[in-house]
């Protein structure tokens, strides 16, 4: 079966599971992947985590029945799997803007999140460089901070950071540590991913003369890694956040690879003339013929 299928199926099984526990390692299996895998492409393709997708369907589905229905509230909320009518309320009101019961009422505007399926779309020829590498073994250091990792805080809140990092000097003192001149281009590492939160560290390969004082060390393992690049552009022009929506929404449901759920890299260079580049360096593995 192909990629849109499983996909496809996939989103099946979440449908009629609504009402129960859903299993999301058995959402993955369906789609022939690794559960992280799927979560992650999910939020790529359709900009929402599958945990937000899910609890809109929910309380969708909850306002067609209060509509439609004398069932209580209170019936309605344990069936979508909220623990009280309170915890309910609030994310009923929260998403339509009403209270459940308000919902009711003749004339109340509600909100509803229609049920998700994938179809192929043509995009156009815009190509994609990228090439899969073994590399050894890194040691980074640098400094981190935990980003969320739902739907568009990452491209959000890693911003925020660099832009913490320039003006409080901690950029300039990693270049220094680094031995690199003051406008030396410097890296970042994606790592310790825990579904809903990552760690994200700005900083550089650790010197020989090892670790200065308030930055903290990395040590990455040997790593096949799919590498994809922006292409030289002037600088400011490097379109990291589409080629990440790209690698995880276009490169991976077409490729023989799904990742390896290990460190991730954003490499800056300085090509001269003004010119920069960015690669991604993505941990991956094959995909198994099953």
């Amino acid at each position: 079966m192909d990629w849109l299928g499983r996909m496809n199926n996939a989103m099946e099984y979440v449908e009629t599971h609504l009402s129960e526990a859903i299993d999301y390692d058995q959402v993955a299996r369906i789609a022939c992947c690794s559960t992280y895998h799927f979560q992650r492409m999910f939020s790529f393709i359709t900009n929402v985590t599958l945990a937000e997708y899910v609890r809109r369907r929910r309380l969708t589905l909850a306002a067609f029945e209060l509509q439609n229905t004398g069932v209580k509230v209170i019936d309605i909320a344990l069936k979508y799997g909220y623990e009280s009518p309170e915890a309910f309320s609030r994310a009923f009101k929260k998403m339509h803007g009403v209270a459940p019961m308000s919902a009711r009422d003749k004339g109340v505007s509600l909100k509803a999140y229609p049920r998700l399926s994938f179809h192929i779309s043509v995009r156009g020829d815009v190509e994609m460089n990228y090439k899969i590498e073994e590399k050894q073994g890194l040691v980074m250091f640098g400094v981190s901070t935990l980003v969320n990792a739902d739907g568009e805080n990452p491209f959000v809140e890693i911003p925020k950071f660099w832009e913490k990092c320039i003006s409080d000097g901690t950029v300039n003192r990693i270049r220094a540590a680094a031995g690199l001149g003051g406008h030396g281009q410097i890296h970042a590492v994606l790592y310790n991913n825990q579904g809903e939160k990552f760690s994200y560290m700005i900083g550089y390969f650790l010197p020989q003369s090892g670790l200065l004082v308030g930055f903290e060390k990395l040590q990455i393992p040997p790593q096949t890694y799919a590498i994809f690049t922006t292409g030289i552009n002037p600088d400011g022009q490097n379109d990291i956040h589409g080629l990440w929506k790209r690698i995880w929404g276009e490169w991976f449901p077409s490729s023989n690879y799904e990742f390896a759920n290990g460190t991730e890299l954003e490499m800056t260079y300085d090509r001269g003339n003004g010119m920069y580049e960015m690669e991604v360096w993505i941990p991956v593995v094959k995909k198994s013929e099953s």
